[in-house]
């Protein structure tokens, strides 16, 4: 059963800091049963809207982590069950229902696959929805079929995060590059910059030990994401350089995959005999004190789109040595603001990061430079550039405007996210 639970080209960027009385109410809707970057920017964003005055639903399947974590965060949640293939009709009738009760004029769509669901859903609804595409994650292989043509003609906004990406949806789709918009996705850089805990606390509070240099690595545990490759580089750092260098690997398995990956990697420290040295640690809804813990922070992933987690690195003042692949070469300026190195190669990975300790005075006007770029991927930021695609689509005459009543103001998702919150 369905449940609501209410809890309370680049376009111009508009300073306006909250949503007019007569604004469209919006949805976010993502489908994933799983708990990654993807979907925690979703519902993160879907919050930043609320509170800049914002009418906002989130759309989840039920018994899901993000179904818990709406509720977690006062996000006013709707459960859908999802349905695929012959029976994604169902689920798409279901969805118009739920849209018209709550008159929601703006569906913002965070999964690729999610599109053919909500496409589906604006011609059950005559065309009197308009939806936003937020991608995350890069198209893969071309969509310019028959299929893949059609269902784009009915995205009204498609916001990409980085210029590459862009380029990719120009090259790779038949989408109306007039409708596609750069608008990084964001994150609450106060959360991660100035330190709320010194090296020594936050290590306290982790459970670390003190006098050591500690990289880190921060994400679920995935064989895409490199958590192997970096405990191989913190090897060869140990045995070729005599560095008495620890790992921190922070997140959890993938839900529905199991924790075979996991065992992979305890067998692996085992193996090379570095118990002592790897420490693994949990997944944290506020990560700011791992960053603060550590020394160094390594990207190693095998292309990643959009490294939400190099972006609080970054703003978090911890130098960062990545792998140079995806969006990961648009976010970091080799020499400039981190150090990039070929992907799975052990030994140049491990030359940037003794290159990072052995000259101080460089790693920190890095550090400095990627301070005064971090503005360009605030929250606020991601949100006013958003404001200003729906508002664009109202001004059109495409979007209709429900007259509504302010509601109570809910609790701010950047409080809920302070590192003074109790875990």
């Amino acid at each position: 059963m369905n449940q609501t639970r209410t809890f309370g080209s680049l376009p111009r960027l508009v300073g306006a800091a909250h949503a007019p009385e007569a604004a469209p109410q919006l949805a976010v809707l993502c489908l994933s049963g799983c708990l990654g970057g993807l979907e925690l920017n979703s519902l993160k964003f879907a919050g930043w809207m609320q509170e800049r005055g914002w009418r906002v639903t989130f759309f989840a399947p039920p018994a899901t982590p993000l179904a818990k974590w709406a509720e977690e965060w006062f996000i006013p949640l709707e459960t859908l069950a999802v349905r695929r293939g012959l029976a994604m009709p169902l689920m798409a009738w279901a969805l118009k229902e739920q849209l018209e009760r709550l008159n929601i004029g703006v569906l913002v769509v965070t999964q690729n696959k999610d599109l053919a669901v909500a496409t589906l859903v604006k011609t059950l609804m005559g065309g009197h929805l308009r939806i936003i595409y937020q991608q995350h994650m890069q198209l893969g292989r071309p969509k310019r079929s028959l299929v893949h043509t059609l269902r784009f003609r009915l995205v009204d906004a498609w916001l990409t995060p980085l210029p590459g990406l862009a380029r990719e949806v120009a090259y790779r789709t038949r989408f109306d590059m007039a409708k596609l918009h750069v608008v990084p996705l964001g994150l609450p850089l106060e959360q991660f910059a100035p330190p709320t805990h010194t090296a020594a606390e936050a290590r306290h509070e982790l459970d670390l030990p003190q006098n050591v240099r500690l990289l880190g690595i921060l994400g679920r545990f995935d064989d895409g994401k490199g958590q192997d490759f970096v405990i191989d580089v913190l090897h060869h750092l140990r045995q070729k350089f005599g560095y008495d260098a620890h790992l921190v690997i922070m997140g959890e398995p993938t839900r529905n995959e199991g924790d075979a990956y996991l065992h992979q990697l305890e067998r692996q420290v085992a193996r090379l005999g570095l118990q002592r040295q790897v420490h693994f640690r949990g997944f944290r809804a506020n990560p700011a004190v791992f960053y603060h813990a550590i020394d160094v922070f390594m990207m190693a992933s095998e292309n990643e789109t959009y490294g939400m987690v190099t972006l609080e690195a970054l703003a978090a003042g911890v130098p960062v040595v990545a792998a140079a692949t995806g969006g990961t070469v648009e976010l970091v300026q080799h020499g400039q603001t981190g150090l990039l190195h070929v992907w799975h190669d052990v030994a140049a990975c491990a030359r940037a990061v003794r290159r990072t300790f052995e000259d101080p005075e460089a790693t920190h006007e890095r550090v400095e430079r990627a301070r005064l770029e971090r503005w360009r991927y605030s929250h606020h930021r991601q949100c006013a550039l958003t404001e200003d695609v729906i508002r664009a689509l109202s001004t059109e005459g495409t979007v209709p405007r429900p007259h509504r009543s302010r509601p109570a103001r809910p609790p701010a998702i950047n409080t809920i996210f302070s590192p003074n919150r109790p875990e």
